[in-house]
């Protein structure tokens, strides 16, 4: 079952950032709808916050009372042909009832709650997810495996192996997300459990985020060296969460994404150190 909820903040990534800390989930476990874009006004007039819709996936929890339910109705109706045989012995007819103990077979039925049904809707979901990959590939005229898991988070993960993955990747990943965006749209589509499918060509997005760790960390070295603020090359949303999360913890810098889509870029700023007041009682003193 999908569920949502709204907040606002000063931009849409103060937005995103705190619905996902209310959450505790990651960017790329919600699905996000720009509802109001942050407007400045003029001279404080006419100011408004940036407005998101967060959407998340809360698994549903079968109740299998109802199956023990039949159980009881049947334990209830054989007691009836016994009332005919109380004319007789009553204590010794009485005592048949108690072979009614038999619906311990019944807990056989238990055993039927295999797990078979759920390997077979995954093979139905990667199927699908299958099918659709490879008739995109095909139209791009690109050859490739594709290699489908499940992901630790609940996910489905699809990885592209063969030659010629440069067309896949396109320019800093953009056609790998146009990909994974589709993908999702059409496996999705129509269905009311909503899956996430992260979508890789090579390993691409593993090293990327790597590059731009390392490339993050030499950005807060030189804002520490020069004691002023310095911003990176526009990028989307997956890659700026890489370069917040990796200087999150650095010390003397903090980052802020500025700019409109698609020219939306981190900055990194830095932060002047607390100078201690201990020196003025002492000064006076000697004085």
């Amino acid at each position: 079952m999908e569920k949502f909820i709204e907040k606002t903040g000063r931009t849409t990534d103060d937005a995103i950032a705190a619905a996902l800390a209310e959450l505790h989930l990651e960017r790329e476990d919600v699905t996000v709808e720009v509802l109001q874009l942050p407007k400045t006004g003029f001279l404080g007039f006419g100011a408004a916050p940036a407005v998101v819709r967060v959407g998340y996936q809360v698994p549903d929890e079968p109740a299998p009372a109802p199956v023990k339910a039949p159980k009881a109705v049947q334990s209830e109706e054989k007691p009836a042909p016994a009332e005919k045989p109380q004319k007789t012995e009553k204590p010794q007819k009485a005592e048949k009832p108690q072979k009614t103990e038999k619906p311990q077979k019944a807990e056989k039925p238990v055993k039927t709650e295999q797990p078979a049904p759920a390997p077979v809707d995954e093979e139905e979901e990667f199927a699908h997810i299958r099918a659709f990959l490879t008739g995109l590939l095909e139209h791009m005229n690109v050859k490739a495996q594709i290699q489908i898991a499940r992901r630790d988070n609940g996910g489905i993960g699809v990885n592209l192996v063969g030659d010629n993955m440069g067309a896949i990747i396109g320019r800093r990943g953009e056609t790998l997300d146009a990909i994974q965006h589709l993908t999702n749209y059409a496996v999705n589509k129509g269905n009311d459990k909503h899956m996430h499918i992260s979508v890789d060509a090579e390993g691409y997005r593993s090293k990327r985020e790597e590059s731009l760790a390392h490339s993050a960390e030499k950005m807060a070295e030189k804002v520490l060296k020069y004691k002023r603020s310095m911003a990176f090359e526009p990028m989307n949303s997956y890659e700026r969460h890489v370069i917040h999360t990796a200087l999150q913890n650095y010390e003397g810098v903090t980052t802020s994404s500025t700019g409109v889509e698609p020219n939306r870029r981190v900055v990194v700023s830095y932060v002047k150190p607390e100078t201690p007041k201990s020196n003025k009682p002492q000064s006076r003193e000697w004085a």
